[in-house]
């Protein structure tokens, strides 16, 4: 099949994109998994379900943007945008995803206490009431 100038001048510049958005993926990965690997078997499950996800976003991202042509040169484009990205975005990148994360966590933290902390004052509030009518009887 030969494909016009501008189709594949489309067809790397997308395989390229989508290597960045790899590499994206990665970083967000790292950043939640964090950098200890608490069991081994449990790093390859974890492991293997990133690269399942990120392997199905980049079909329908390659499939939206070029029907999903795939010959070698989709390959080492795709590649490439994960080297370049590592190598030029993602130091950067992993410092504002960790903020972003940590910011998140705790305002999910502060908004479980405050409405776990009205439910405590009402469970210690009638535990020590039937305490005290426990005792008087």
């Amino acid at each position: 099949m030969i494909l016009s100038n501008l189709s594949q001048f489309n067809l790397l510049f997308y395989s390229f994109i989508s290597g960045i958005i790899t590499g994206i993926l990665f970083d967000i990965y790292r950043v939640i998994r964090g950098l200890e690997l608490p069991n081994k078997i449990l790093g390859f499950i974890e492991d293997l379900l990133f690269w399942i996800l990120s392997a199905i976003i980049i079909f329908i991202f390659l499939l939206y943007s070029n029907n999903a042509i795939m010959g070698i040169y989709v390959y080492l484009f795709i590649s490439l945008g994960v080297y370049v990205y590592i190598r030029l975005l993602s130091k950067k990148l992993i410092y504002i995803e960790f903020r972003i994360l940590t910011f998140f966590t705790k305002i999910i933290r502060i908004t479980f206490n405050l409405i776990i902390y009205p439910i405590r004052i009402l469970f210690n509030y009638f535990l020590i009431n039937n305490e005290n009518k426990n005792k008087k009887t």
